[in-house]
């Protein structure tokens, strides 16, 4: 027996040995690729105390250059072509814990030690992430290399190339695809996908009573017709643009945005190309002569959040939305972790702490400044005021230079480029109040620092008195300087108004003390004036010339006129461009070296010619060459038809995130984005629509979830529970209730009592009345310290940065939601009282209707049975309790009235959280 054991033993030994002996001559003899056999380990081992955040000992791992160079012992770590004098591969093989690497962690394997060394030996070579390379053509593998292993007489038909690479890797993991889905749950299917909700009666019917072969894609082309193919596509949007119809931080007061979630809308609709429709989001004002809807679209970046509170540091809240721009870039669209730059290089991919600063710098020169007004601020002219503006532009054309013309059209389009009054600072009897405005006391000073002058000699500024008035004098580089304007102070009604004086012209930049008297004033602490901002130009141009009187009017009017406004991105002119700085360790208070704008050399250089502005940003972001925007799109796509992206990590593309699978396809697919398809979205969507892969049935069998759980693969099509959005507009669609009104302010339909606090301004959720009770989700009221709680119950986000992902949760809550939120049960009433009116006393049929209607196919036996069953009892609780009755009918009626319909809103509100309904399958 000993005998056996100690042969046995021997066995394990040589074979362990002849293992080690072959994977050493095998590793020996083949291309270590640093990407997928060094890199892991360097990242998983090293990288925390040699990388971007810590360089121990003078040594780092993040660039190959920082790698081969000198440590602080005076001699390289890495010898390329000589692992046994490298010094890293000695202290990964010591044995004294004190000594050997990682410092107090187990040790390297041999296998890990061993591919370091054989890398180090092929002359450690470099690899570039495969997400920060170009997009290069890809071949499509041939479909005679498939056909045998896949005929199984499944019903397999490959319907474009997407197939031919998902086939080709379920061909290397032994896995063999679904027979197509079936007809309603395709047509499920893709109408959540490309409108969001169900499709209507008259797209239904007559696509399941076709059975020809071109029925589901001229269902497609009808679904990417329809106006909410655009409202499915912008919600999916708002959540990477962080929009919200309040500003966050503590106040969270409102903010009027909502012409860009419109703007979205009508994108989507239009299919803009992609590129068109990013350069229009990062830099729509830097294009020429802008039109009014690009200028809206650059409302993207103000989405940021602007803190109102007083007190706050007005400049730390600027800077934090600058770099919030610079975060959301990077991870909406470029699907990179870039923020955990702005403290140090990346410790895991390529990005050096000065290239982020050097990025920033491309939205450090926009006008806005945490202003309590959010400036600038897009004026929405109505039809009859954009007559008027067209006159004045013509006579301008006639009788002013095109320079004077477009600063006067600018001025009147956004009341740019002001100075804002919060730039003010020593304050004698005055004071930024509430770190908003610069408001006067009688003889009250203050300053307005290093002003351009140049050419100016008329001031326009905004303010609010009372009846008081009172005097403002501008003087010029000191308090007792020269006087350079006298203001009277003319009383405003009500609100802000708008008034003008001359100047005494001066050139250069100049500090101004404003100095304010008013005897007037009773009190030694009453406020006598406001300031909201002031504009430094000259007088109307043109005076003699024919229509002067009446164009300087029409100048005015319209400068004075209230009307609605949007937050857009403005750029600094030359005269106000800002200095940018590295932020030492991400300090904004602690400022390092100057810096321009700039790319990440890592990638794409800057196309020929481009501005170092957004409009270049935006040019090097949408060229072909830079190998992150088209994959990130085309991935998030990717995410929203199947649940899970190719690269799961949609925010993340980088070394840490997980791999695509197939890479392949994700490559080949952004290539055709590009270069075939020309950036158009329609295209790339129906592409992946229309392939056998996407319209695979759901159902797994057990050997798919025992090889392929999570449905990597792709061998059978996706089933995941709905977007928030997507089952309120389902449950109006069921219900009958859905608006079809498009557009407009936000609306609040039914919520909870309690949700809101708003101890500034007293704000309440006030619920909607008549159609707007029943439009859409993404046009509900977002709330960003209180959103939507039953849209936040299934994974919504509040919206206070860039969410590049929602993470599907399961939990009670949503169950409770579901069955018990004031909004499904008022839908639910609605629904009962039409069916009682149309059906009275019929629950068979009624029940039918409303489960047909639910799930597209005809209530089965048992399902019926159960449901039946549930009406019954709970007609014989209503029956017995008129309270109970009311309370859920929702009025008064007679008895038997009203157990009917509380008894029918019961069973509908329960088929509304049905599994099959509450899923994409």
């Amino acid at each position: 027996m000993n005998r056996l054991r100690h042969k046995n033993t021997f066995l394990v030994i040589a074979l362990l040995a002849a293992g080690t002996v072959a994977f050493t001559w095998l590793t020996r003899q083949q291309k270590i690729d640093y990407n997928s056999n060094v890199k892991p380990i360097l990242n998983k081992n090293c990288i925390t105390c040699h990388g971007g955040v810590r360089r121990k000992a003078g040594f780092s791992l993040l660039f190959r250059s920082e790698a081969m160079a000198n440590t602080e012992s005076g001699k390289p770590a890495i010898i390329p072509g000589d692992p046994d004098h490298s010094e890293m591969i000695r202290r990964l093989t010591l044995k004294d814990p004190e000594e050997r690497m990682p410092y107090r962690h187990e040790a390297l394997s041999s296998h890990d030690i061993s591919i370091l060394r054989n890398w180090i030996k092929q002359g450690a070579p470099w690899g570039d992430h495969w997400a920060y390379t170009a997009v290069q053509p890809e071949p499509v593998p041939p479909l005679k290399q498939l056909t045998g292993f896949f005929s199984t007489g499944n019903g397999l038909v490959v319907r474009n190339e997407i197939d031919n690479f998902i086939l080709d890797k379920l061909r290397d993991h032994d896995l063999r695809p679904s027979p197509e889905a079936g007809k309603a749950a395709l047509l499920r299917r893709v109408s959540f996908d490309l409108i969001g909700m169900p499709a209507p009666g008259w797209l239904q019917h007559p696509f399941i009573n076709d059975s020809s072969n071109t029925a589901y894609e001229r269902l497609v082309d009808s679904l990417f017709a329809s106006p909410h193919y655009g409202e499915k596509w912008a919600a999916m949007w708002l959540d990477l643009a962080r929009y919200a119809d309040t500003k966050g931080y503590e106040r969270d007061d409102a903010r009027t945005i909502w012409r860009y979630r419109d703007w979205l809308i009508k994108a989507f609709n239009e299919n803009k190309p992609y590129n068109q429709f990013l350069t229009e989001q990062l830099a729509g004002d830097l294009l020429p002569n802008p039109t009014e809807d690009q200028l809206i679209a650059t409302a993207f970046h103000r989405n940021t959040m602007t803190n109102d509170e007083g007190g706050t540091d007005n400049e730390e809240f600027r800077t934090a939305a600058v770099l919030d721009r610079v975060n959301t870039t990077w991870e909406a669209l470029m699907g990179t972790t870039f923020a955990c730059v702005q403290c140090h290089s990346h410790p895991y991919d390529p990005f050096t702490h000065e290239e982020y600063y050097k990025f920033m710098a491309f939205f450090n020169n926009t006008r806005d400044e945490d202003s309590y007004a959010d400036y600038p601020l897009l004026r929405s002219f109505s039809d009859s005021a954009k007559m008027e503006k067209k006159l004045l532009t013509e006579w301008l054309t006639v009788h002013a230079t095109p320079e004077r013309t477009k600063e006067i059209d600018q001025f009147l389009a956004d009341w740019q480029p002001s100075v804002n009054s919060l730039a003010c600072d020593q304050f004698i009897n005055s004071e930024l109040s509430d770190t908003k405005w610069a408001a006067f006391r009688n003889n009250g000073l203050c300053r307005l620092k290093n002003t351009d002058l140049s050419g100016a000699s008329e001031i326009i500024y905004r303010y609010r008195t009372n009846e008081n008035g009172g005097v403002l004098q501008f003087h010029a580089d000191s308090p007792d300087g020269p006087v350079l304007a006298t203001l009277p102070i003319d009383p405003v009604k009500e609100g802000w108004g708008i008034s003008r004086g001359t100047m005494v012209p001066l050139q250069g930049r100049h500090n101004l003390f404003l100095t304010y008297r008013n005897a007037k004033l009773k009190k030694q602490d009453d406020t006598g004036v406001t300031f909201d901002w002031f504009y430094f130009t000259r007088p109307f141009p043109g005076e003699g010339q024919p229509g002067y009187a009446a164009a300087a009017k029409r100048y005015w009017d319209l400068l004075t006129m209230k009307t609605p406004v949007t937050p857009i991105m403005v750029e600094n002119p030359a005269n106000m461009q800002r200095l940018s700085h590295v932020f030492e360790r991400g300090n904004w208070l602690v400022k390092g070296e100057v810096v321009t704008p700039g790319t990440p050399h890592a990638l794409n250089p800057m196309p020929p010619g481009a501005p170092r502005n957004r409009l270049g940003l935006a040019q090097w972001m949408t060229s072909t060459q830079n190998p992150l925007t088209a994959r990130t799109f085309v991935n998030r796509v990717w995410e929203q038809l199947f649940g899970t992206g190719l690269v799961e990590t949609v925010e993340d593309f980088g070394t840490q995130g997980i791999p695509p699978t197939p890479r392949e396809l994700l490559n080949y697919l952004s290539w055709q984005f590009m270069h075939t398809d020309n950036w158009d979205i329609k295209k790339l969507l129906k592409k992946i629509v229309l392939s056998a892969t996407y319209r695979q049935d759901s159902r797994a069998s057990d050997e798919l979830l025992k090889k392929d759980d999570a449905n990597k693969f792709y061998a059978r099509g996706p089933r995941v529970r709905l977007s928030a959005e997507a089952l309120r507009d389902q449950a109006l669609c069921i219900t009958g209730m859905l608006s079809e009104k498009m557009y407009g302010p936000s609306v609040m339909p039914e919520q909870p009592e309690g949700i809101w606090r708003s101890p500034y301004d007293g704000a309440r959720w006030v619920t909607s009345r008549g159609p707007d009770k029943y439009r859409r989700a993404l046009y509900t009221y977002w709330k960003r310290t209180a959103p939507y709680p039953a849209m936040m119950t299934f994974d919504g986000v509040a919206r206070e940065v860039c969410t590049p992902r929602r993470i599907r949760t399961n939990t009670p809550l949503q169950a409770l939601a579901g069955l018990n939120d004031e909004a499904n049960l008022d839908m639910a009433r609605q629904m009962a009282e039409r069916l009682v009116a149309a059906m009275p006393g019929d629950a068979n049929d009624q029940i039918k209707l409303v489960y047909e209607r639910a799930t597209g196919h005809v209530v089965p036996a048992a399902a019926m049975h159960t449901l039946l069953k549930l009406y019954e009892r709970a007609q014989r609780q209503f029956s017995a309790s008129d309270a109970a009755a009311c309370q859920l009918s929702g009025s008064v009626r007679d008895r038997k009235t009203m157990a009917e319909i509380a008894s029918l809103v019961v069973v509908i509100n329960t088929v509304l959280n049905l599994d099959e309904v509450v899923t994409k399958e």
